[in-house]
């Protein structure tokens, strides 16, 4: 009911407070990430997280789905965020701005664009 909180890290372990609950982290034995773990974001109904590397790897945990990634994939610049779709779903946005949709409406990005500074997150409006 909102009145906590998670951290992830970058070798992927995830840390929770208050009363968010924890359904699991990348960190540990037998698991291996190829790049840091940039970001998370919990399911709309707060029931599972999905964390986010910088080369567009997504990891789903607990009730969150695996919409699909940009891992192995090539990227102009790295992700940088992750951010859930209010309707279900993930979008990925990279330090150009390239915004990236996984079962969430794409509204568009600035990938291809100049812009003055890299982008360094993402908010749902």
């Amino acid at each position: 009911d909102g009145k906590g909180y998670l951290i992830a890290e970058a070798d992927g372990n995830v840390s929770y407070f208050g009363d968010a609950k924890y359904y699991g982290s990348m960190y540990g034995p037998g698991k291996t990430l190829n790049a840091p773990i940039v970001g998370i974001a919990v399911t709309p109904d707060g029931g599972g997280y999905w964390l986010v590397a910088s080369d567009g790897g997504v990891f789903a945990f607990g009730n969150a789905t695996f919409l699909g990634s940009m891992g192995g994939k090539t990227l102009n610049k790295p992700i940088v965020g992750i951010v859930a779709a209010p309707g279900g779903g993930y979008w990925l946005v990279a330090s150009d701005g390239g915004v990236f949709a996984f079962g969430a409406h794409f509204y568009g990005s600035e990938g291809g664009k100049t812009l003055n500074k890299p982008i360094v997150g993402m908010a749902v409006s």
